[in-house]
């Protein structure tokens, strides 16, 4: 896969052709998922999705408008905060107008974004793959998860274990009561039972 840089590149070439603001705009993705305290909901994470969604980019209905909202869906993250998903999508907004991307898509690329917030059902497919990507890490492999729960604890440095642990007790059970973790055929069959697995061995952990 081209680098990440390269591919956003690539992706807002299509519809401008100001590199300077093209640049500029790379240059704002980079610093805000490069600022401190960012140790999951980094580049690697964006680099991680786009991949994922590459790999299913013949399910996909509007690709662009999919990567437009991976590259933005954490553009603003504060761990204090719970607007972040809003304001990441007014930075795609922005950002998009900017770049002359049709209405239709910025639109489609905000709803996506906010949708990010809940991750609750939805009818629309591509949106279905976005939800579905950005939780594929709760699928991967026990080694991996286990990098990803102590990367999140460390965004979450702030709060001391007794506050931090409640909270990810809830966030996890929330997951496991759900009949479905992932929403697409494709994901729920490779990652669902792993997925499981993962969460009910970490809520275990928090529960000790």
């Amino acid at each position: 896969m081209k680098n990440i840089r390269q591919i956003w590149h690539d992706l807002a070439i299509a519809y401008s052709q100001d590199q300077v603001l093209i640049d500029k705009l790379w240059q704002e993705i980079e610093n805000a998922y490069l600022s401190s305290g960012r140790h999951y909901h980094n580049l690697n994470h964006i680099e991680y999705m786009v991949g994922l969604a590459t790999a299913h980019k013949s399910q996909i209905a509007d690709f662009d408008a999919l990567l437009f909202s991976i590259f933005y869906h954490d553009f603003a993250y504060n761990a204090l905060r719970n607007d972040n998903e809003e304001k990441s999508a007014v930075a795609a907004n922005d950002a998009l107008r900017m770049l002359g991307v049709p209405e239709e898509k910025i639109e489609r690329c905000a709803k996506q974004i906010l949708a990010t917030k809940e991750h609750t059902a939805t009818q629309d497919s591509d949106t279905q793959y976005l939800l579905d990507i950005d939780l594929a890490i709760l699928g991967e492999s026990s080694e991996i998860y286990q990098t990803y729960i102590r990367a999140v604890r460390k965004e979450y440095a702030v709060y001391p274990n007794f506050v931090y642990r409640k909270g990810r007790r809830k966030v996890v059970q929330h997951f496991l009561d759900r009949k479905r973790i992932f929403k697409t055929d494709a994901f729920h069959s490779r990652y669902e039972l792993q997925a499981k697995a993962n969460l009910t061995h970490e809520l275990m952990e928090l529960s000790n």
